[in-house]
């Protein structure tokens, strides 16, 4: 398979998935409200088991093709929450044995992404 092909495949799946976000949030937003960030916590949760049972399914049980890994996982996936690729990078450290990498991983990000957050917000507030 090419790269065209291999890119391709990345952006049909990840518009997908971003379009299953924006419905989700969507529906949330309408039924439940927006108190609480409903939307982001069920895309969170459903893509890291999404992700758990297509990683395991191709671990244990069979063998897919590097075009349908791309189109599933790096696409839609991708696309519906990177959340899920966290979890999986957290549960190979964790699974290796890597204890205090899979802490770091977990800290690190989560501290970092939201300083990151916050230090972008800040820099846009001062030059405006």
């Amino acid at each position: 398979m090419g790269n065209a092909a291999s890119y391709l495949l990345v952006f049909f799946g990840g518009g997908l998935g971003a379009t299953l976000r924006q419905l989700i949030n969507v529906t949330c937003a309408r039924c439940i409200g927006t108190a609480f960030p409903y939307g982001t916590f069920i895309i969170n949760i459903t893509g890291s088991t999404v992700m758990g049972l297509i990683a395991g399914y191709l671990a244990f049980r069979g063998d897919a093709s590097q075009p349908w890994r791309l189109f599933l996982m790096t696409g839609i996936l991708g696309g519906y929450t990177t959340f899920s690729a966290f979890s999986l990078d957290t549960a190979l450290l964790y699974e290796r044995g890597e204890l205090g990498l899979a802490v770091l991983y977990v800290a690190g990000s989560v501290a970092l992404s939201i300083a990151g957050l916050f230090a972008g917000l800040a820099i846009v507030r001062h030059l405006t």
